[in-house]
């Protein structure tokens, strides 16, 4: 996953990122820190869920770091989550959320076209039915539950790593002096 990662070189010649690259290449947003990468990594799993356009995603992702204060190469890293073995199980997931909380897509429908390989067509057309609500709101509720869960687990495991170098050090508890 890191060999895909872009560095700031690669994200500096981006056309897309252009006119934001100084931003962009902050070195604070390069920084692994305790606040940084919890950040890096909501980042990324909101991005990456919620924008299934490959390539989009990285640059999304290292777009809204600036704000936020992320780390971008965690962000950029969070976003390869969402790769074609995973992608079908988001979408159904985010259509039978978006069903539950009222809106409708035809689930057996969008089997029917992945069975068949549609084209292209035949998926914007289904979109353009009932579908679209349901999937955006489906994928809104996962990627925000992703973040959430990521940004926890972020800040929890950067607190065990740091509570376990402090006790190879000698300062755990319980020692005396």
């Amino acid at each position: 996953m890191r060999a895909n990662t872009p560095d700031r070189e690669a994200l500096a010649s981006s056309r897309w990122l252009g006119p934001f690259g100084g931003h962009v290449l902050r070195s604070e947003l390069w920084r692994f820190t305790r606040r940084s990468v919890p950040r890096g990594v909501a980042v990324g799993l909101l991005v990456g869920i919620f924008l299934m356009i490959p390539g989009l995603q990285i640059v999304g992702a290292a777009l809204m770091c600036v704000p936020v204060r992320g780390n971008i190469p965690l962000a950029a890293a969070m976003t390869f989550l969402s790769m074609p073995a995973t992608t079908p199980f988001i979408l159904i997931g985010a259509i039978m959320i978006g069903n539950r909380l009222g809106w409708h897509a035809d689930l057996p429908a969008f089997w029917t076209l992945y069975d068949r390989g549609a084209g292209i067509g035949e998926w914007l057309a289904w979109l353009a039915s009932d579908a679209a609500p349901s999937l955006i709101v489906g994928l809104l509720v996962i990627s925000i539950g992703a973040a959430v869960i990521g940004y926890v687990l972020a800040v929890w495991i950067w607190r065990l790593v740091l509570v376990r170098k402090w006790r190879s050090r000698g300062h755990g508890r319980g020692r005396a002096g």
